[in-house]
């Protein structure tokens, strides 16, 4: 059965997706909205916001609030993207009325306080701090900044140190009535859930939610670049990102099926060639970063220095060979992989319902999960081939690379292959 969406007097939408026989339940207030949103002075404060409502909200403290939600065997948490923010309460079966309780608190009656402000900001440094000191963290950041140069997706949904100092209570307080205005926010359960007692708390607790919410989105290109960094590594931490469609593109499981034969699993094109046949790479897969408008292919490696340029080489001719049409076996297992990653996706109660969020989000509905695998069987190895002419097409590309100094010229032979 697909879940049915309600919308409340004030635009906050409701959907529920019944599991008969669970005993547990997942809620998750999703808003759509998130780091691509935020101008340059406010990067990085829709992370920030996240973590502060958890200080203290709706007269609980910060631990207070995790408390009373654990007492009752439940488990809360949060994530900031790029495109949204979630607050997700797993509890047991009779745990929905706590969890809508706590949520709506965080998201719509958060303490704010200076001090905690100022303890949170330090945390955030330290994230900022940590993610820089991690290769496969920060290789990826710089392939992202190459990608969207100068833009919100360019720019890292942590913030930098800089403009996480800009923040105050009383800016920080705005930000939070304009992101999470009731219509981008929706209230998303699965699992142990009433259809009529989800509506009614949703009523009760978010009915009462109003702000006029921030502007869309600018429109992103992709525009391509490099940055390598050298750093004294056993391997090399290589990223190369293609310009590729969105969510909302017609082309969209053709994409994420070129990502699984091109690098989806063992049986993949990269993994085999690279890996197995040559020795090139310790590591390496490829995938599809989706946003609504715009998307990329990325493939990420961790090789040897001196392998580096071949791997750009063989990457290379991966993905030229896949402008011609694939045979029937590998396009089939491609199909059986993705399918059977959506459909094992769907066992657990949480990602039913943020699935259903983003959903909604996107489509102002939510999606029959069979008429989704079945338009994944649509799509041909023609419709695949031309997605893959059209990406090279482009003629750009992102790389960045980070590790040992010989590694890095690898970069541009990956620009020269690809420009």
């Amino acid at each position: 059965m697909t879940p049915r969406v309600h919308t409340l007097a004030n635009g906050v939408r409701v959907v529920c997706d019944p599991l008969p026989g669970w005993q547990t339940v997942a809620l998750s207030v999703v808003a759509g909205r998130g780091a691509r949103f935020e101008d340059a002075a406010r990067s990085g404060w829709s992370h920030l916001l996240e973590h502060m409502v958890f200080k203290g909200a709706g007269g609980r403290s910060a631990r207070d609030i995790v408390e009373v939600i654990e007492a009752e065997g439940g488990h809360i948490n949060a994530a900031t993207g790029y495109e949204r923010t979630s607050f997700q309460v797993r509890a047991l079966k009779d745990g929905l009325d706590l969890g809508s309780r706590v949520l709506s608190d965080l998201v719509l009656r958060p303490t704010m306080d200076a001090q905690d402000l100022a303890r949170e900001k330090q945390v955030v440094g330290q994230e900022i701090a940590e993610a820089a000191d991690t290769p496969d963290d920060l290789v990826f950041e710089l392939a992202q900044e190459a990608a969207f140069d100068g833009q919100p997706l360019g720019r890292p949904i942590l913030g930098t140190p800089r403009s996480i100092k800009g923040a105050t209570p009383e800016t920080l307080g705005d930000w939070r009535a304009a992101l999470y205005a009731p219509e981008s926010l929706i209230v998303s359960a699965a699992g142990a859930v009433d259809e009529d007692e989800l509506i009614r708390l949703a009523e009760r607790d978010f009915g009462e939610a109003a702000g006029a919410g921030v502007a869309d989105a600018p429109a992103a290109a992709f525009v391509g670049g490099t940055r390598t960094v050298a750093k004294r590594l056993e391997q090399a931490n290589i990223v190369l990102l293609l310009p590729a469609v969105g969510v909302m593109d017609p082309d969209y499981f053709a994409l994420r099926l070129l990502a699984e034969m091109l690098g989806g699993g063992m049986a993949s094109r990269l993994f085999q060639e690279a890996r197995e046949k040559r020795g090139l790479a310790y590591a390496i897969d490829a995938y599809s970063e989706t946003y609504a408008d715009i998307g990329a292919l990325g493939v990420f490696a961790g090789c040897d220095a001196k392998d580096a340029a071949e791997l750009a080489q063989v990457t290379a001719g991966e993905l030229q060979a896949l402008t011609k049409p694939v045979g029937e076996a590998e396009l089939s297992r491609a199909k059986a992989q993705l399918k059977g990653s959506m459909f094992m996706g769907r066992e657990s109660a949480l990602a039913r319902a943020e699935q259903a969020a983003g959903q909604v989000l996107l489509f102002g509905k939510t999606l029959d999960s069979e008429a989704v695998a079945a338009e994944v069987d649509t799509v041909t190895a023609d419709q695949i081939a031309r997605l893959m002419a059209r990406i090279l097409g482009e003629r750009k590309a992102a790389v960045a690379i980070l590790g040992p100094k010989p590694a890095l010229a690898a970069a541009d032979t990956f620009q020269t292959l690809f420009a």
